[in-house]
């Protein structure tokens, strides 16, 4: 007798069909008895369980939403975990989503689009109910598309059609950081970060400039810079504490926090240079980077928690109701938050 004789192919998974077929019921008889007991009569339950322990089916999450064509599971994908701003969103997200029960499983694409799709790519495989997106920068339409056309809200960024967004007035918060420097005597302006770079870094020069062509005798430099890392704030820091005393500018707007921080780990370790007295520095986020620098960087605090809780609200909403749903682009307004790196106290 050969080896394939004595021994018998281990059988295959059991599929939810299997199940159907053993019971002598229909495939969506089957699903309500997972899902909704409710509607199944007990003798039909009864046979439904012998059925599946009979055939050792286990029915997994993704089966179980495909076959009710429901889920009680959110995805949020976040551009980068160690950045306390995304953190925050998803805070705000996960405390709409616990006041219906819903759940919510925290992805991190760690500043990379392969990870970024393959996130989406592996929510939508599950059957996620929706999926709360904090894109990385330059995202569009395009990542509306996939295999299943789960409802997605994307977090932090402009109007894109075809979905809801919640992001933020970035404009009005680079305005608010260039008047707050005009405000206390700067008049030579630099702003470091690069507006090709991303949409929000674009807007929030833009509210830069329109704060110094309001006031008379105010100057602004551009210092485009590869990323908003720290590591990008000390090369800038560098080449500034190498200028002549009187060509440095006397403030600075940074894109990120993250920038500032290593703009100050330079320019505050200059025994030239003093902060805030001779260059004052704000920063843009309110993340730990802001709070936690050794000079506290002055900054613009982004309302993370908020745009989280507004973005599960609206994805809950058009989960609901897909056909009565209209995409709202909802814009929430940044503020100030003064600390030493601008005003010693």
């Amino acid at each position: 007798m050969s080896v394939s004789e004595r021994t018998p192919p281990a059988p295959s998974a059991a599929r939810m069909e299997d199940v159907a077929k053993r019971a002598g019921v229909a495939l969506g008889t089957v699903s309500n008895v997972i899902n909704q007991p409710q509607k199944v009569s007990r003798a039909t339950i009864d046979k439904v369980q012998r059925a599946i322990a009979e055939l050792g089916f286990v029915p997994n999450r993704a089966a179980r939403a495909l076959a009710a064509g429901t889920s009680n599971t959110i995805g949020v994908v976040i551009a980068d975990l160690s950045n306390s701003f995304f953190v925050d969103m998803a805070r705000g997200a996960e405390s709409i989503a616990a006041e219906s029960s819903i759940n919510v499983v925290l992805a991190n694409a760690d500043m990379r689009r392969s990870k970024q799709a393959a996130n989406l790519d592996l929510f939508r495989q599950e059957r996620m109910a929706g999926i709360l997106l904090a894109p990385l920068p330059g995202a569009d339409g395009s990542l509306l598309t996939g295999r299943n056309r789960t409802p997605l809200v994307f977090l932090n960024d402009a109007a894109i059609e075809g979905a809801c967004t919640v992001s933020v007035d970035n404009e009005y918060g680079g305005y608010l950081a260039a008047s707050h420097l005009l405000a206390i005597g700067r008049r030579r302006l630099l702003f470091a970060g690069d507006p090709a770079q991303a949409v929000p870094i674009a807007d929030r020069l833009r509210g830069v400039e329109r704060a110094v062509r309001e006031t008379a005798g105010a100057s602004l430099e551009l210092s485009p810079t590869p990323e908003v890392q720290a590591d990008d704030g000390r090369t800038l820091g560098f080449a500034i504490a190498h200028r002549p005393e009187s060509e440095r500018p006397d403030g600075i707007v940074a894109a990120a926090d993250l920038l500032a921080l290593g703009l100050v780990q330079i320019l505050g370790a200059d025994a030239s240079i003093r902060i805030p007295e001779d260059i004052a520095i704000t920063g843009y986020d309110n993340n730990r980077a802001a709070w936690e620098s050794l000079i506290p960087i002055t900054t613009i605090a982004q309302p993370g928690e908020q745009i989280g809780a507004v973005a599960m609200a609206l994805l809950l909403e058009e989960i609901r109701d897909p056909e009565g749903h209209e995409h709202t682009h909802s814009v929430l307004e940044p503020t100030l938050v003064v600390r030493a790196s601008t005003q010693r106290t």
